[in-house]
């Protein structure tokens, strides 16, 4: 399929202190969100593919919440038990996928995407190939994301998905109280990346 792609590359962090089983559960994983993402837009193809031991890569189309599904990979993992970091460099542009596998893609969009994660270094985490503004997005939410608790990670998943409903709804899916969930996104900075992710998908 030759078309417009988001391209979201990534590998996690510290794999080296898991076990094979534990990355083969964050895989897993990875691909279940795969599936959800894939649902939050009408007739969106989604692509999950494991790249080597701790790799993966995943590929959108179309790509309507690009920092929503960045973001809600990131706080899905977080919210694991122990919970888990993954570095996902993100690039859109056009790319061929011949199944449903990434790892047979070629174009543009595959290759700024796995380019950008090579060049991840430090705390950097999250990044957009496209550089300028976006980008700088992305590594401020970063920065925001990086200081999330398990709790706070919990909490911001659940508010991530488009249409999930008001708090008081994912407070109940948590078994927590309306309050417990106020408190937990007020200190997630889920506030300012909620306004953040609106203006972003507004202005595309």
């Amino acid at each position: 399929m030759h078309m417009i792609w988001t391209v979201f590359t990534g590998d996690i962090v510290d794999s080296s202190a898991l076990s094979a089983d534990r990355l083969d559960d964050v895989m897993a994983c990875l691909d279940r969100l795969s599936d959800d993402i894939s649902a939050w837009g009408q007739g969106a193809t989604a692509a999950f593919g494991r790249r080597g031991g701790d790799g993966w890569q995943l590929a959108v189309n179309p790509a309507e919440y690009t920092l929503r599904s960045t973001l809600y990979l990131q706080s899905s993992l977080m919210a694991l038990e122990p919970a888990v970091q993954t570095r996902i460099a993100v690039a859109t542009g056009k790319g061929t996928l011949s199944d449903a596998n990434p790892n047979s893609a070629h174009g543009p969009a595959f290759s700024a995407s796995g380019r950008l994660l090579e060049t991840l270094t430090g705390n950097t985490l999250l990044a957009h190939a496209a550089g300028g503004p976006l980008d700088a997005t992305y590594r401020l939410a970063d920065h925001i994301a990086q200081g999330w608790t398990q709790a706070q990670a919990r909490a911001v998943a659940e508010m991530l998905p488009p249409g999930t409903g008001p708090r008081r709804v994912a407070a109940d899916r948590l078994g927590i109280s309306r309050q417990a969930i106020d408190q937990a996104l007020h200190a997630a900075g889920y506030p300012a990346l909620h306004d953040a992710l609106t203006l972003l998908e507004t202005s595309e």
